[in-house]
């Protein structure tokens, strides 16, 4: 497929999505921030973008990672609208939980093998 080819099919260049910013409002957002969908928000007035991530975090949190993914979206340009979206109130973050407050392995293999044991 030739270069002219691609622009064809509706490629939107990412300054455009995000009208010309390269950086977020806030800098508080890496891969793996949990983004929540406020359910109380209206959705006029967001941007067609802005629409696919609403509707994609409104059943449960996703990781910036996972919303850039699915919506194939470059993470720099996720960060850009999700910083919008925060400054709106649509959408709500929070850290993930850190490595050191979760269980054990060998903790969470004993307590496994001692369900499958009582079975």
């Amino acid at each position: 497929m030739t270069p002219s080819r691609k622009r064809e099919k509706g490629l939107v260049r990412p300054y455009v999505v995000t009208d010309g910013r390269a950086h977020p409002t806030r800098n508080t957002f890496d891969l793996v921030t949990l983004v929540i969908a406020a359910t109380d928000r209206p959705l006029s007035g967001l941007s067609p973008e802005e629409l696919r991530m609403m509707r994609l975090c409104r059943p449960g949190a996703l990781s910036v990672a996972e919303v850039a993914g699915h919506l194939a979206l470059p993470v720099s340009v996720t960060k850009v609208l999700l910083g919008d979206l925060v400054d709106s109130g649509h959408i709500i973050t929070r850290a993930p939980v850190p490595a050191a407050q979760l269980p054990d392995a060998q903790l969470l293999q004993e307590v496994l093998d001692g369900l499958r044991a009582r079975l």
